[in-house]
């Protein structure tokens, strides 16, 4: 705690005095009395916050914490101005209320006379943020580890290789901590602020993945740019949507209007000029409170190879399970794995919690409107392509024509690309109003690579007779696909025609 000693009622007049001139210069901080000091507050968001639960110098603000915060200071001073800087720093939260272990503690060590632990697990957190770490805890974030036993993995430690893996995708989902003989974790696992990591105390999440330590930043977990570091790229490219996206636009363009510091930060009254993902997903706003379950207001799931809308489970043990729509669904109070059920919200109330966050900003023919072209686009997507795609591939696989083995023919890595990259592109485009992303990024290269890399691929594996065939049963039936079998009608061509010419002159279009 950055804290000014009563040495003599002189050498606080001129500590004062000069506090004074800063805070006029800067204009952002004041100056408040705790235990016989005085100690430089932020006034905007951090210091409206409540103190934690508990009681002080005992749940919180332990006083061993002083010779911490006073050895960091000098010897890492930017740990300790960020510390100091945050809202635990001000509120006198320090590093043995969120770093001190207990004697059952597998990553706890000894240091400076006191048995701490470097990792701060969502379960620490827990001691003072409770609702939050519940919410997180069930949630498809906390579950973002599992993808260590996925085809995903797989294809990273295998054909890529581990090194890869532990500095690319265990950083983004989380990776198994593992702890030395000293307490300390190894440096094969560590550091990591995965959203999904698996802690020593078995809790899974990472609270600085988006509260990046050791400032833990509310408005820095509000902005695009924290769920960017993992939601980019090829296969979930949501930042870049975002960003192309209306949205995103007058986002960047007022950024100082978004009141980012605010503690209740509601759409439409502490901000109106654009949502963020949190705005969205997590925070307060058209009636929904805020919640750090993310996939509380998510109707479709539009990362496997075929989209399906989801209901969701929630249970007494604080776990939570998706059941696709037309699939048995179980009531409050009946026994599922293991537990009790306790809430169960259906695809059509999670679309709802969305569409009343966006009635802060927007009617009901914008809200409903958006989501009519989005499903059309969702289902193009599933039914043209998707979903004729894998009934030809599982017909490969059943007559023996490809292996059951993942990645070992390349018209299953055509396949895997189709749907995990070019198909989430133009479903994630679609979701968030991003038109190039829903087209040329998206639905552009999905028809390409299936018609000019897929199909003749499955003539080379499976022979132009069984290829036609499989394409006579699957993809001819759906008018699509029409084009493909009959070629192009020409009074489509002829439309085009008209268009060209009437803007570049006759005989233009070639």
């Amino acid at each position: 705690m950055k804290t000014i000693k009563n040495d003599s009622w002189l050498g606080n007049f001129l500590r004062i005095s000069f506090s004074v001139i800063l805070i006029l210069l800067i204009g952002s901080s004041t100056m408040v009395l705790l235990d016989g000091g005085l100690v430089l507050v932020p006034e905007a968001g951090e210091a409206n916050a409540a103190r934690p639960d508990g009681t002080h110098g005992k749940d919180w603000g332990n006083p061993d914490g002083e010779e911490c915060v006073q050895c960091h200071r000098k010897h890492t001073p930017g740990l300790y101005q960020e510390w100091n800087q945050s809202m635990h720093g001000q509120r006198g939260v320090n590093c043995l209320d969120c770093h001190k272990a207990d004697g059952k503690d597998k990553d706890g060590f000894r240091h400076k006379g006191q048995l701490i632990s470097i990792i701060v697990t969502p379960k620490d957190c827990a001691r003072c943020h409770t609702t939050e770490f519940q919410e997180m805890d069930g949630s498809h974030h906390s579950k973002a580890g599992d993808i260590l036993a996925s085809f995903d993995n797989l294809l990273g430690e295998v054909v890529g290789g581990p090194e890869a893996v532990n500095a690319g995708c265990k950083q983004c989902h989380g990776s198994t901590i593992e702890i030395g003989e000293d307490g300390k974790p190894l440096p094969t696992t560590w550091p990591n602020t995965g959203i999904g990591r698996i802690n020593p105390d078995g809790s899974r999440g990472s609270c600085t993945a988006c509260h990046g330590r050791h400032r833990f930043s509310k408005a820095q977990a509000r902005t695009p740019d924290t769920c960017g570091k993992c939601h980019v790229g090829p296969d979930h490219p949501q930042i870049e949507v975002y960003n192309e996206s209306k949205h995103g636009i007058i986002y960047h363009a007022k950024t100082t209007e978004m009141n980012l510091e605010s503690d209740k930060w509601e759409a439409g009254v502490d901000y109106s000029a654009a949502p963020t993902c949190a705005t969205c997903h997590m925070s307060a706003g058209g009636g929904e409170k805020p919640t750090h379950n993310v996939g509380e207001r998510i109707s479709w799931t539009l990362r496997p190879p075929i989209s399906v809308k989801n209901n969701l489970v929630k249970l007494q043990d604080g776990s939570e399970f998706d059941v696709p729509e037309g699939q048995p669904l179980p009531k409050v109070g009946d026994k599922a794995k293991e537990s009790e059920v306790v809430e169960v919200l259906t695809w059509k109330e999670r679309r709802l919690k969305m569409q009343n966050v966006c009635t802060a900003c927007h009617t009901d023919s914008v809200i409903l409107g958006h989501y009519n072209q989005f499903d059309k686009v969702v289902d193009l997507y599933n039914d043209k392509f998707a979903k004729p795609i894998a009934a030809i591939m599982s017909d490969l696989q059943k007559a023996g024509t490809i292996s059951p083995a993942p990645f070992d023919e390349k018209i299953e890595w055509i396949w895997w690309e189709i749907w995990h990259h070019e198909g989430r592109r133009a479903r994630h485009g679609a979701s968030m109003s991003g038109p190039d992303y829903t087209w040329w990024h998206g639905m552009y290269e999905v028809a390409k690579h299936t018609y000019f890399e897929f199909i003749p691929e499955l003539k080379k594996v499976a022979g132009e007779k069984e290829a036609n065939a499989l394409l006579e049963k699957y993809f001819k039936p759906i008018p699509g696909h029409a084009w493909y079998f009959e070629g192009m009608n020409p009074a489509q061509i002829d439309a085009v025609r008209k268009g060209f010419e009437s803007r570049y002159g006759k005989d233009s279009l070639k």
